[in-house]
This record gives C-alpha cells, sequence and structure tokens, in this order.
C-alpha cells in the first residue's frame, strides 16, 4: 500500500493492535469515586470507607458532611488528599488514596460505582477529615493515634 507523500499508512494488523492495546488500558482504568459535577477538589481527593452498618451512625455526628457514597456494604467520604497522614484509620474503616475503589477495575461485568447519597452545598466535596476520624474512633473502641502511649 501506498499513500500520499508525507503520510503513514496503516495496515488492518497495525489498526487492529492499536485497538487492542487501547482496550486493554480501558479495561485496567481503576474504579474512582468521581467528584460530582460543578464541584472541585482543589486538595485532591482520597476516601475513607466503613462498612455500611457504622454509616447511618456516622452521619449525624459529623458538623460538616460532604459527599458520601454508598453500595450494599459500604459508605464512602469523600476527604482531603493525604487525610491519612500521620493517622492510622480505625478498623474496619479503609483509607482509599485517590478515591480508587478496591477490587477488579472497570471492565465489562465489573460491579458499578456506589451510589452518590449525599452531596453538600456549595462546590467542596469533602467530609472534614479530623472529625470523620475521631467519630470512627468513637464508634469502634479505637483510641485516636496521638492519645496512644509512646514507646522507645
Amino acid at each position: 500500500m501506498t499513500g500520499a507523500p508525507g503520510t503513514r499508512v496503516l495496515s488492518l494488523d497495525s489498526l487492529v493492535g492499536i485497538e487492542r492495546a487501547r482496550d486493554t488500558a480501558a479495561a485496567r482504568a481503576p474504579r474512582r469515586l468521581p467528584v460530582p459535577d460543578g464541584m472541585t477538589a482543589p486538595l485532591g481527593c482520597d476516601a475513607v470507607a466503613v462498612p455500611a452498618r457504622f454509616g447511618p451512625l456516622v452521619m449525624p455526628r459529623l458538623p460538616r458532611v460532604g459527599c458520601v457514597y454508598a453500595d450494599d456494604t459500604h459508605w464512602w467520604w469523600l476527604v482531603p488528599a493525604d487525610s491519612d497522614y500521620a493517622l492510622e484509620w480505625p478498623a474496619p474503616a479503609r483509607y482509599a488514596t485517590g478515591a480508587v475503589l478496591p477490587g477488579p477495575p472497570d471492565a465489562p461485568g465489573a460491579p458499578g460505582l456506589p451510589g452518590l447519597i449525599h452531596r453538600p452545598a456549595g462546590t467542596l466535596p469533602y467530609t472534614p477529615p479530623i472529625p470523620l476520624y475521631l467519630t470512627l474512633c468513637r464508634l469502634t473502641g479505637t483510641a485516636p493515634t496521638w492519645s496512644r502511649p509512646v514507646t522507645a
């Protein structure tokens, strides 16, 4: 095959290879909780998940609730990036850097994203991390990191 001078002609094999590489990359895309339209995340975005049974107990204890997502098994709170710095989130809470959900990446047949069940007024999606952390410590009977004895 020849093309016009200065143009590159791709064979069918090349086109199929490009399509397969594109499909493979798309299949590996992580499942990430989105920042809702009209909101911005200037501090980056991570998430904290708790088993669904804790969700209704956490919400009324927080002074401000940002975006909250939920499915049958977990509730997820969006927090500013690096909200795990110098903190050990109490089990069974899970910290998700980049608001990336655990499990298989987006692929045909992968579970969908949890649904948005709370959206705050304004443009910031964040739940303040320290009140969320303290609430989870209280609910799980865990002492906050800074109040534990220091050993040498």
